[in-house]
Parts: structure tokens; C-alpha cells; sequence
């Protein structure tokens, strides 16, 4: 069936809308370590910074996954079958799920849920006029909550997961998204997932404080967004991105640190900052193999198959309902 936007776009349950942004902002800022949520990050122009970090030198994961899924789509294509309908989770720019959507066999239909209601619908669109035949069928919503399908004519159901966003959660919140995710995807279901492995720290470091400044922009705009929709003075020239990893939790953070002692408006709330205190507004895990294993086992799903590039920088999980 044809993308028809006023027909077949369809809102899922649990988008955020500006109380709970609004909410989540003042909580996040009054909290003895301040914290911002990362789903935030995304709104159109926060999508844009992102779509440009996935193409920078230091960000490997983006051209490694790539690579993978070129390699190995074949065998993805196989064991999902005739006539699948396709779930991608927090589907981006849709550009993975293209290498996909040419290997499978006659897909029924590709359902992207993202939290960003202008990038998807844009991609979407563009991503309907290059397949005319596919039934493509826009969900807004958080991903990271249960979500009902539409009514889609099909054989198995294949989530989509790439680009590491697992590593956004806890590992709590990992089980909790897998949990979800089976849920939604329903019986016999299969799951793409692709995750970022354990590496050199220096080279994870790079990859998440780019020499062009773009991941530090990508952090900063969730301060002008804050400007923008809750009416914020944040001065973005007295902060400054900072990305590190955390050893113990086996965890890049990003952090957005105060240049000095200020006083911040926002929300109708004011809010104190010391010199050096900072928002930690994103964590990303990196995981051993057989921790995902493990991870997805507690889940409910079986892991089929794990497969790598040459330098075991990430890895691209075939799991099972």
C-alpha cells in the first residue's frame, strides 16, 4: 500500500509531550546531581546533529555496523522469510534499514516508531517513494514503552533495533526494553540488535568528543532546546560538552559542565550552578558478547547468532522469541 500520511501515520502511546518535558526538566535540575533525560536530545534539530556524528571519522560504529549488515543481510533475510513486517525501534534517518528492506523477500510492511514526529515523517516519506510497494506505516512515540501494532497483513514479525541505542539504558532498563520489545513484536518474533562492544577507552573517548565539535553541539542543543520550549536563558557559551568513561560501569558519559557559578531560568524555575558542576544527560554501556547473551537470555529471547566485524569493535545479535 502506498505511504498515505493522513491515512496510515499513527501515534503510539507514551510520547512525551511538554508537561512531561517540562516535568522531567525541573526534576532532572533539581536533583543533588543534575541529570537530563537523553530521548530529549532528539527533536529535529537534535536528529540532524546526529545523522552528521554517524558520518565522522572518530564515530565507528555507525560505518562498522553498516558493514556488517551489508555482509550479513542475506542470512537475516533467510531466517525471517517471505512476507515479513519489518519493526525498527527508534528508527533515525532509516538509512540501516534500507540494507535490510533489499535483502528481505517481499516485506509485508516496515513500521518505524521514533520519538521525533518531524524526522520521522520526513524519512518516512522518502523512504515510501523509493519502495512503492512496501506498506510504510510512521509511529511517534517512545519506543521504550510497549507499544500495539497496526493490523498488518504478514508472516513473522522482525524487530530492528541497531546502532548501539541499547547502550542508552542501564542494563535494568536494557532487560526492561528487551521485555517490552518481545512483548510488542509478539510469538515467534526475531530481533536485529546491534550493539557497541568493549574496546580501547581512548578510541570510545574519540568517538563521543569528535575534534569538529559536532557531538558537543548534538549535547549543547539539548540546553537550547530547553530555551527554545520552556523558555530557558541558558548561555550556551558557559557550558561545555565533556565525554568520559567510567570504568566501573563500563560506561561512556556525556556531560554538560558549567564554566562558572550562575544562576539558570527555565521551566519558571530557577536553578544554581557551581563552577565544574555538570548535567549528565546521556550514558553509553559497551558490553562483552556473551553479556548481551546473557542480557537477552533474562529477557525471554534466545540468541541465534553474533556476528562481528574484524576487529570485534561491535557486534550485530540474530535473537529469537
Amino acid at each position: 500500500m502506498p505511504y498515505n500520511p493522513t491515512a496510515r501515520d499513527t501515534a503510539a502511546p507514551g510520547i512525551p509531550g511538554p508537561a512531561e518535558f517540562r516535568a522531567d526538566v525541573v526534576a532532572g535540575l533539581s536533583a543533588p546531581r543534575k541529570t537530563l533525560a537523553a530521548k530529549y536530545f532528539y527533536d529535529a534539530e537534535g536528529s540532524r546533529l546526529f545523522d552528521r556524528i554517524c558520518g565522522l571519522p572518530e564515530y565507528y560504529p555507525t560505518r562498522t555496523e553498516l558493514d556488517i549488515l551489508r555482509r550479513e543481510a542475506g542470512a537475516i533475510a533467510h531466517r525471517a522469510g517471505k512476507n515479513a513486517r519489518l519493526v525498527e525501534f527508534g528508527a533515525g534517518s532509516l538509512v540501516k534499514v534500507r540494507i535490510l528492506l533489499d535483502a528481505l523477500d517481499l516485506p509485508a510492511a516496515y513500521v518505524p516508531i521514533d520519538i521525533s514526529a518531524d524526522h520521522l515523517m520526513e524519512a518516512a516519506q522518502a523512504l515510501a517513494r523509493d519502495y512503492p510497494a512496501l506498506d510504510v506505516v510512521p509511529l511517534v512515540g517512545d519506543f521504550t514503552r510497549r507499544v500495539a501494532l497496526p493490523q498488518i497483513d504478514g508472516q513473522r514479525t522482525v524487530g530492528f533495533f541497531p546502532g548501539s541505542t541499547i547502550g542508552n539504558f542501564t542494563p535494568s532498563e536494557a532487560r526492561r526494553f528487551l521485555v517490552e520489545a518481545r512483548l510488542t513484536l509478539g510469538t515467534g518474533a526475531l530481533l536485529v540488535l546491534g550493539v557497541d562492544l568493549k574496546k580501547d577507552v581512548r578510541r570510545l573517548e574519540a568517538a563521543y568528543d569528535d575534534a569538529e565539535g559536532v557531538t558537543a553541539a548534538f549535547n549543547l542543543n539539548l540546553l537550547a532546546r530547553i530555551n527554545r520550549e520552556l523558555d530557558g536563558n541558558f548561555d550556551l557559551d558557559r557550558f561545555a560538552h565533556a565525554a568520559l568513561f567510567n570504568e566501573e560501569e563500563s560506561r561512556i558519559e556525556m556531560h554538560l559542565v558549567s564554566r562558572a557559578d550562575q544562576i539558570v531560568r527555565a521551566a519558571d524555575r530557577t536553578f544554581r550552578f557551581a563552577a565544574g558542576e555538570t548535567i549528565h544527560t546521556e550514558n553509553s554501556y559497551k558490553y562483552a558478547s556473551e553479556d548481551v547473551a546473557e542480557l537477552a537470555r533474562a529477557a525471554g529471547w534466545h540468541t541465534e547468532q553474533v556476528w562481528t566485524d574484524a576487529q570485534t569493535l561491535f557486534g550485530v545479535f540474530l535473537l529469537s522469541a
